[in-house]
């Protein structure tokens, strides 16, 4: 959904977000490389930033990045050592932020947080707006626990 109202799509699951790459965006040929995770805030920021530029970008889940952690264990499993490079940087939750930030000449704050709860990030993004009011920060939920199984929720929060 964008400003409530939904956006059509045929596909579902990783095949939804290379659709959604495809009509919003489909000139970034690094979308292909990037895991699930990276791709579902990748594509919601795509979408979200059509409208409005920003500052900053807070990120938060409650797994990390536990998806392509997964996968890149299965890359070094008993019998075998041939880990995937190309699978290891994206075991850190926090590169999806850089990858939006690379995308939109973001050069302000990027911060990927790991919380319990949706509603622990609103105190982290009102602290960071009471310490730079002029901010316009990119935040919001972004989980991926399984390929076909993720959520997210992105918000534009700026003081004027």
């Amino acid at each position: 959904m964008l400003d409530g109202q939904p956006i059509a799509t045929q596909e579902a699951g990783d095949k939804m977000l290379v659709e959604l790459y495809r009509k919003y965006a489909g000139d970034y040929p690094k979308f292909f490389k990037m895991d699930t995770l990276c791709r579902l805030g990748w594509v919601a920021a795509e979408i979200l930033l059509k409208k409005q530029s920003v500052d900053a970008v807070i990120l938060a889940n409650c797994s990390a990045s536990i998806k392509n952690d997964t996968d890149y264990l299965a890359t070094i499993s008993e019998g075998k050592y041939y880990p995937s490079p190309s699978l290891f940087v994206y075991t850190l939750p926090n590169i999806v932020t850089g990858e939006i930030a690379i995308r939109h000449h973001i050069q302000g704050e990027t911060s990927f947080y790991i919380l319990e709860k949706e509603e622990q990030l609103e105190p982290i993004v009102n602290s960071t707006l009471a310490a730079q009011p002029e901010l316009c920060v990119m935040t919001g939920w972004c989980e991926c626990s399984e390929a076909n199984k993720f959520y997210a929720k992105l918000n534009i929060i700026w003081n004027n």
